[in-house]
């Protein structure tokens, strides 16, 4: 027996009780409307059973992880609503056969139902598979969530074009042609996330930034490690705990620092300068040479040097009398020789990374005298620990090559003053 054939019968069975052909046929829909639900949801129940128990037989016969992410995300449940939808869909028009304009409605609003439907299955296996790509050692630190973003946007922006062209009856490709005039409106709302999109893709395949990387954002006032990649935004965990979000776009159109090269390499570079006053230069006499050689560190060195250069000027015939003449050692010097004697043997200097004490270009301020070097530990706490011991060390020893450190001069030294320029006067 056809639905047809007992909706006739129904039909014929309340004539016969004595209802009007109008309550009659109100009486039917309602009674075939109700059957109609009541199968559609025992359908549904006993799918989505079938179905959650043939994923969890496959998943635990299964190596991959996949499919318990399926099932975590609800992707098989809500797949088993869609056979119940589709049957709800071919009968509708037998339950309302008698209301043509409610069939209509019903049937659009089915429609727009399983356009929805659809869009959660597709947003339940985006879940899933950025799930399972953050699972995979090899994408961990890619922006895996821009790009789920960008198929979701998509998703969704075909299932609004779709549902429009249900509702107002509209053909989907002469929608789309009619939409493509306003295009430039469009593209002027969702310009960030165009952006975003090209940004995430240049920043994947450039391997510009990975989440977890330290950046120092001048810019945005960012400096902290990389805690998440989306399609817009980049957020970026400082290290006062702070969070500063930046565009995706500007990783591509502003410069940023990327610590990563210091992160995967031996060491953590130590660049940092002391001035030293130059009215302090000047060249060595025997006896300071002979009280500096109590310095063990540079002992052989200042041997070394004395005899080198002793041999240099009697073979030229130099004039000793005026130090101008010929070659001769400088404090300056001698101390750049001890600064950097001292960090060759300081245990937590990288010796086998780049290693110098070197003189930049004079200034206002002095002869800076830079530590270059690299640090063994690169965690921030250490690494500023094992600077400041190198720098407490190398500034105390200034003194001992009759050395002056500049700075400029503060109220004490102006009072120091005033107190001598007292003390002349008085007598």
């Amino acid at each position: 027996m056809t639905l047809m054939n007992l909706q006739h019968l129904v039909n014929d069975y309340l004539v016969t009780l004595g209802a009007s052909e109008n309550a009659a046929k109100y009486l039917n829909m309602v009674f075939l409307l109700l059957i109609l639900l009541i199968l559609a949801f025992s359908i549904d129940y006993i799918i989505r059973k079938i179905i959650l128990k043939l994923f969890s037989q496959l998943s635990d016969k299964t190596k991959t992880n996949f499919d318990d992410l399926l099932v975590k995300n609800k992707t098989p449940r809500i797949i088993a609503h869609i056979i119940p939808l589709l049957l709800v869909m071919k009968l509708i028009p037998f339950v309302f056969v008698d209301f043509i304009v409610t069939a209509l409605l019903v049937s659009k609003g089915l429609y727009l139902l399983a356009i929805v439907l659809i869009l959660w299955v597709v947003r339940s296996l985006l879940s899933t598979l950025k799930d399972y790509f953050k699972t995979l050692e090899s994408l961990r630190d890619k922006p895996i969530d821009s790009f789920i973003q960008v198929f979701t946007i998509f998703s969704w922006v075909i299932g609004a074009l779709s549902a429009f062209t249900i509702v107002s009856g509209i053909a989907f490709v002469e929608f789309i042609a009619t939409i493509g005039a306003a295009s430039a409106v469009i593209i002027l709302i969702f310009k960030d996330t165009i952006l975003g999109f090209v940004a995430s893709i240049q920043v994947s395949i450039n391997d510009m930034v990975r989440i977890g990387d330290w950046v120092t954002f001048e810019k945005y006032g960012a400096d902290g490690d990389i805690t998440e990649i989306n399609l817009s935004t980049v957020k970026v965990q400082n290290f006062d705990m702070t969070i500063t979000t930046i565009p995706t776009y500007a990783l591509i159109s502003d410069s940023f620092q990327n610590w990563r090269g210091m992160q995967d390499s031996g060491g953590r570079c130590i660049k940092r300068a002391i001035n030293i006053k130059m009215a302090s230069i000047h060249y060595l006499s025997n006896e300071e040479i002979t009280a500096f050689k109590k310095i063990q560190s540079i002992t052989s060195y200042l041997n070394t040097r004395q005899k080198d250069i002793e041999i240099y000027n009697t073979q030229n015939n130099i004039d000793k009398e005026l130090l101008l003449n010929g070659r001769h050692l400088t404090n300056i010097g001698v101390f750049r020789k001890y600064a950097e004697t001292y960090i060759e043997n300081h245990s937590g200097i990288h010796k086998k990374m780049t290693l110098m004490v070197r003189q930049l270009a004079p200034g206002t301020q002095g002869i800076p005298i830079e530590i270059y070097a690299f640090s063994k530990d690169k965690r921030w706490e250490n690494y500023e620990y094992i600077m400041a011991d190198i720098f407490d060390h190398v500034i105390a020893a200034v003194p001992y090559f009759n050395l002056e450190i500049f700075e400029l001069p503060s109220n004490t030294s102006f009072m120091d003053s005033k107190k001598d320029l007292n003390s002349d006067l008085l007598g």
